[in-house]
């Protein structure tokens, strides 16, 4: 679809497409190497971490099944950019309706959202597990994990809901070129020809409402537990090297997202090369290294991954010797 001129408000697109890396077109090709090894590792590292998880008897602790919902998160959310801009890479297919958009731009920052809400409740999780330990069984309950289910999928929902059917009618009489390799909310919005005020009122709304929010009491939660860390003996510093894994994931996940937002609502005008880079790389870095953080990290995962293989090895070996 080539890109149509400027036309009258009753005319509005509805269909978009991509220029993720007009900087380098001729190369695209060749950029389905990085991001396709990089995502199938993703996926193979977040599937070990579900099905170790939920299948080792010893890893049903709150803090694992939590893990366990990050590594979901993982999956969904790249699996709903990257195939689509990976064919785009190979066959140019860099097209996508209106409907499609709003649903890729809905099912992103929804589970994004959600990830925010699962790293909130790793930090307060860490935190009642060093500051009260002896009552850790009784706060943290099968009845906490459904009242925090209930807020995460109230409050992602609601938000992201609002995000889509505030840009629903907007008219795009204008360019249909999205600078972006997926439909995120900002790029799509700033093709607009009417007002986007509400747009971005809501935009300011998704930030106060996940990154103000849950990085101040991320913050304050780690805070708390590196006063009871320095007031505590041997034991408490183990289980804040627990928590220093869990504040990597945070600061991979939230350094990364605080530089895509700046780059698209403070007008910070660079590359849409780079712009789109940032933007992949919010999706991919989390759910890449958040595997290998919690499998390398965290000593009673990383002894079930190597039980698992050596079982694994050891029944191999003993099919070859009754051969």
């Amino acid at each position: 679809m080539n890109e149509e001129r400027q036309a009258p408000w009753n005319f509005s697109h509805t269909w978009f497409r991509f220029s993720g890396f007009p900087e380098i077109h001729e190369y695209r090709r060749l950029l389905f190497i990085p991001f396709g090894i990089t995502y199938l590792l993703s996926l193979a590292g977040n599937f070990l971490l579900i099905y170790v998880i939920g299948t080792c008897q010893s890893l049903q602790a709150p803090m694992y099944k939590l893990i366990s919902g990050l590594a979901a998160v993982n999956i969904v959310v790249p699996t709903a950019i990257v195939p689509n801009m990976l064919l785009g890479f190979l066959f140019n297919w860099n097209e996508i309706s209106l409907a499609g958009c709003l649903t890729q731009m809905f099912v992103t920052h929804f589970f994004s959202s959600l990830e925010s809400t699962i790293l909130l409740a790793m930090a307060l999780d860490r935190l009642i597990a060093i500051s009260h330990p002896l009552r850790y069984a009784e706060i943290v309950n099968a009845s906490v994990f459904a009242k925090l289910l209930a807020f995460a999928l109230l409050r992602s929902g609601t938000i992201m809901s609002a995000l889509v059917i505030l840009a629903r009618p907007l008219v795009f009489c204008g360019s249909n070129t999205i600078r972006h390799s997926y439909c995120d909310h900002m790029a799509l919005v700033s093709l607009a020809c009417d007002s986007t005020e509400k747009n971005g009122i809501m935009g300011v709304v998704v930030i106060v409402s996940f990154a103000g929010i849950d990085i101040s009491v991320i913050v304050f939660s780690y805070i708390s537990i590196l006063n009871v860390v320095l007031r505590a003996g041997e034991e408490r510093w183990k289980a804040f090297h627990t928590c220093g894994t869990h504040l990597m994931v945070m600061l991979s996940f939230y350094l990364v997202g605080s530089i895509t937002f700046l780059s698209h609502n403070i007008g910070i005008a660079i590359p849409t090369g780079v712009n789109t880079f940032l933007g992949i790389l919010y999706i991919l870095f989390p759910a890449t290294v958040n595997p290998i953080i919690y499998g390398v990290r965290t000593k009673e995962i990383r002894s079930a991954v190597l039980r698992m293989f050596r079982k694994r090895s050891g029944k191999v070996l003993d099919r070859h010797s009754i051969k």
